[in-house]
């Protein structure tokens, strides 16, 4: 796995994310609390990196991916980009802002299955039907190097880091962040924080084997009812613990991103601001990382409460 070599591929298609520190947050919770803000892409979500690097990484044909929205929204945009087609398997009621976008970057959807590995499951059935390549969130080591430029770009602007809070859904993201993050500042603790009610990639971190659960939760980029191996094999490697978070956390963090850092999150792009906020982070250099923006209006309307 080269992030490095991820990141110099990625270069001419998209600038370094802001990493900013939150005054007021920092504050609150008595560290020193900056925010890498992967909100500001084409798709309002850090998915571009992965999916961009593993179309380039094994460039030509048409791709078959399963997605709750913002992986499909990564790989609609990276198809677009290098000029294939990408087929998206949504499960059904998916997040309907990030299937818009995802029509909207010329797509074609698939609305299948009641959860995401079922859809999952039809994708693979299908690309293997088609004669194309499927690409997992989490069984791509393209998609791991990808979304592990983000923390190449955290380890590479501070000096000193502490603990570093990554949301988790397939894991795809923590791994890549721990990897590179480990080897600039190898005495930082690398946390991967996922929903409460849907625990399947923490559990599995903590058994060191794949554990299957069920989801019932609000944040639908924080899913996974099948851990994927790789992801958790690279977890088990280089991340330091897994943690979940409720979701009236996942709310009052979005909450207190918008009124604290001025970053507009869905709830699973918080998860890495609520677990510092239920943590112990005095004195501690913090970075959490705002992975989405994708709300829908109904969820937003929830941040008012």
């Amino acid at each position: 796995m080269d992030i490095h070599a991820a990141a110099e591929r990625l270069a001419p298609y998209g600038k370094t994310t802001p990493l900013v520190r939150a005054l007021l947050l920092s504050r609150q919770l008595g560290c020193d609390l900056w925010v890498k803000n992967e909100t500001v892409s084409p798709i309002a979500s850090f998915k571009w990196r992965g999916a961009l690097n593993d179309l380039l990484r094994d460039p030509g044909g048409n791709v078959v991916i399963s997605s709750t929205g913002n992986h499909g929204q990564g790989v609609a945009w990276a198809a677009r980009v290098t000029g294939c087609v990408a087929h998206v398997f949504l499960p059904n009621g998916a997040n309907p802002t990030k299937r818009a976008k995802i029509e909207l970057l010329g797509a074609t959807i698939h609305d299948a299955g009641h959860d995401l590995d079922e859809a999952k499951a039809l994708a693979i059935d299908f690309a293997r039907a088609e004669g194309l390549r499927f690409i997992d969130d989490g069984d791509s080591e393209g998609v791991i190097e990808g979304a592990g430029t983000a923390g190449l770009e955290i380890a590479r602007e501070l000096e000193r880091i502490d603990v570093v809070f990554v949301p988790m859904g397939s894991g795809s993201l923590a791994a890549g962040v721990a990897t590179v993050i480990k080897e600039r500042h190898p005495n930082a603790r690398v946390i991967a924080v996922q929903a409460q009610g849907s625990p399947a990639m923490v559990e599995s971190f903590h058994a060191r084997r794949a554990i299957e659960r069920p989801i019932h939760t609000i944040a639908d980029g924080l899913v996974c009812r099948v851990p994927a191996q790789l992801a958790l094999d690279a977890l088990l490697q280089s991340v330091d613990d897994a943690v979940v978070v409720p979701d009236e956390a996942l709310l009052a963090a979005a909450r207190a991103m918008i009124l604290g850092a001025h970053i507009l999150v869905e709830p699973s792009g918080a998860a890495g601001l609520a677990a510092a906020m239920r943590a112990d982070v005095q004195g501690k250099v913090v970075v959490v990382i705002a992975t989405g923006a994708n709300i829908t209006p109904e969820l937003f309307e929830r941040l008012h409460g």
